[in-house]
């Protein structure tokens, strides 16, 4: 067992905008720690939390990435995630495993856009918020213009614990001590704010306070401290450069006696059941209750296989128990329990409440999973996290032939590691489409796919899944009538199209209207399964179509050669010649889109939403100096916006996108599509 408590543990999350410094700091903590004996630099590729060779070419944090080590009598965890936002996904599912979020804040570039949205996350997940200033020794950084924005983003809560001092070379504490020099402000107001900011929380702490005018020490100050953090009503702000070491043991010295530990920390939203019935689960974080652990990670790592991470939220998750996964009846045996630093594993035989671990060689283990030792666990899960959804999309198609299987098996697990990639099979236009969050996401993909499991793919932009439709009543007619010396095929059939209501059910309906036997009732089967082809396989553009009725009125048999397949090719070609005639149009999938950028690209953006035939429906100002556009907008617009926003807001705009409705093609751009349409027409 573990020698230290639940109570000893500090769990913290280091996010924030790329090149913010984050791997960096990081870094540091180990080596002030005692724990690494040379520091490692990204740019060397020699970092503990940047392994991967994928991270180590591209100069970035590409996956979240853990590290664990003791520090004055604390078990510190670590989660360094990525800071691009092609890569916010791993970010925001690192969350639900730590206590604290620490927000690292580039001094040189202020308050980025990781920046605004995880803090934004983190609020909405009642995590507490640390905002770590870095490189504050580089020149031209204006500090207290920095911390007035901070205020102004983020809220009059965002207070210095510690300010720059001797030209950025030192930082000097004010939450403790009330004297000394500070390179702006002054260490005597500062404390008085953030002490006044703390006690409020505390009714006797107030009383205290404005009677003898001194502020809480020792555990009476750490109480108050973290209940303000949990509260929302503190948020913390530390100078840090880490590249000089300078803010690193004040960091580590925040962390280990002010962070919330497990116990402390805000409750997690599990819930059990679904819907409005669903009921709230309060975990106790006693490590001697009944196990109950979340999957927040997996990884493949080329040695040990499969590695899921997880988080311990109850009881201790021991090495070769059995536990259940989700709502299963199986027990599954969990042999090997690791401690991880980086990319080095370490066995160990315990992972206790509020701790971290991972285990190996689980295969039918997936992120999100619940692990938990008895079935009153049962149906118990978090509350989804607001993942971004991939909406940059490419077509995939294995260069070698032969390489499908092997293909398949390697997106398997890359979808399963990353909850922002994902593939799909698109019936209506026959193509495999993966999504990713934008280009370097996707590049990244394809160069884990090629380095990882050797499979090379090729690329296409994807086909818009139109639908077919008509917007006219129509008759139609063919006679199929074959003779090959033999038994004969013959099948006429005469038929009638019209369209249906827009919120018909289904969208088809096949109706017998003839009479007098014309056509017998045994080959009514025949016709509608001749229709129903063209209804997957369209009829004028190649894609599915629907909203049609369909009425057989009349038809002529044989008695000898009429046949089922006679009367298949004639229900199939009566209908595509009904449909010829009854005005067919394309409707397009049309998608509601929300844009948020700073205010000052809000007319160019508008401007471009317009050009690609879409509708803004409203605007709204943000704090910060953002501005939220939503607008409906043609699919098909947007199949490369992830790039285009890119370019428009220099980096600084996101976007989310969801099916609105179906809307009716432009005749010009309906023209091209049907003009390029070029059906493999079949033999009778």
């Amino acid at each position: 067992m573990p020698s230290y408590t639940t109570s000893d543990i500090r769990n913290l999350a280091f996010v924030g905008h790329g090149g913010s410094g984050k791997t960096t700091l990081v870094e540091h903590l180990l080596h002030e720690a005692g724990v690494i004996g040379r520091i490692g630099s990204v740019e060397d590729g020699n970092t503990v939390c940047d392994f991967e060779s994928e991270e180590k070419e591209h100069g970035h944090s590409l996956s979240s990435a853990l590290a664990q080590f003791n520090y004055d009598g604390k078990r510190i965890n670590i989660l360094d995630t990525p800071g691009y936002p092609d890569f916010l996904g791993q970010s925001v599912t690192a969350l639900p495993a730590v206590e604290t979020v620490a927000v690292v804040i580039d001094a040189t570039k202020g308050i980025q856009t990781v920046t605004r949205r995880m803090m934004k996350v983190a609020e909405e997940r009642n995590l507490p918020r640390v905002i770590v200033v870095n490189k504050i020794d580089h020149d031209e950084v204006n500090l207290e213009q920095l911390v007035e924005d901070l205020k102004s983003s983020f809220g009059k809560t965002c207070l210095p614990i510690n300010l720059p001092t001797g030209g950025a070379s030192g930082v000097a504490d004010v939450l403790e001590h009330a004297e000394g020099d500070t390179d702006f402000s002054s260490v005597a107001d500062a404390h008085t704010e953030i002490v006044e900011q703390i006690v409020e929380v505390d009714d006797a702490l107030m009383e205290a306070y404005l009677e003898t005018g001194e502020g809480p020490t020792g555990e009476k100050l750490h109480a108050a401290f973290e209940q303000a953090l949990r509260e929302g009503h503190l948020t913390p702000v530390c100078f840090t450069s880490a590249r000089n070491e300078v803010g690193i043991k004040e960091l580590l010295h925040l962390i280990t006696h002010q962070c919330p530990n497990p116990l402390e920390g805000n409750p997690r939203p599990f819930r059990k059941g679904s819907g409005d019935d669903a009921e709230v689960v309060t975990m106790s974080g006693d490590a001697s209750g009944d196990m109950c652990a979340h999957v927040f990670k997996i990884s493949s790592d080329p040695f040990v296989g499969k590695l899921a991470f997880f988080r311990v939220h109850q009881g201790t998750l021991s090495a070769n128990s059995q536990v259940l996964r989700n709502d299963e009846k199986k027990q599954i045996r969990l042999g090997h329990i690791q401690n991880v630093m980086g990319k080095e594993h370490h066995e160990t035989d315990a992972v206790i409440a509020g701790d971290i671990g991972a285990v190996t060689k689980i295969e039918e283990m997936h992120m999100g999973d619940m692990l938990h030792a008895s079935h009153d666990s049962d149906g118990v899960h978090l509350l989804p996290l607001p993942v971004p959804k991939p909406m940059y999309g490419q077509a995939i198609t294995p260069k070698s032939r032969g390489d499908e299987t092997k293909l398949g098996g390697a997106i398997s697990k890359l979808t399963d590691e990353d909850a922002t990639f994902i593939v799909e099979r698109v019936a209506a236009t026959k193509q495999t489409v993966a999504r990713a969050l934008g280009e370097l996401h996707m590049r990244v993909i394809l160069e884990k796919l090629k380095g990882r499991y050797g499979v090379e793919v090729e690329m296409e932009p994807p086909r818009v899944a139109y639908k077919e439709t008509i917007s006219a009543t129509a008759e139609g007619h063919h006679r199929h009538k074959k003779q090959s010396g033999g038994a004969g095929q013959f099948g006429e059939v005469f038929l009638r199209v019209e369209p249906l209501p827009a919120d018909h059910e289904d969208g088809f309906e096949f109706v017998d209207d003839t009479f007098g036997g014309s056509v017998p009732k045994q080959f009514m089967p025949a016709i509608e399964k001749g229709v129903r082809s063209v209804l997957s396989d369209g009829a004028v553009a190649g894609y599915p179509m629907s909203g049609v009725r369909v009425a057989v009125y009349d038809g002529k048999h044989h008695p000898v050669d009429s046949k089922e397949v006679a009367f298949v090719t004639a229900g199939k070609r009566a209908f595509i010649d009904a449909v010829q005639k009854a005005k067919p149009v394309l409707l397009e999938p049309f998608v509601e889109m929300e844009v948020t950028a700073p205010s000052e690209y809000l007319g160019d953006l508008t401007s471009d939403i317009a050009g690609k035939r879409g509708r803004v429906q409203g605007t709204d100002m943000l704090p910060g100096d953002l501005c939220s556009i939503s607008a409906v907008v043609p699919l098909s617009e947007t199949l490369a916006y992830s790039s285009q926003l890119k370019s428009l807001t220099a980096g600084a705009g996101s976007f989310t996108m969801d099916y609105s409705h179906d809307e009716q093609t432009p005749p010009n751009v309906q023209a091209e599509i049907v003009a390029s349409f070029k059906p493999q027409d079949e033999e009778d």
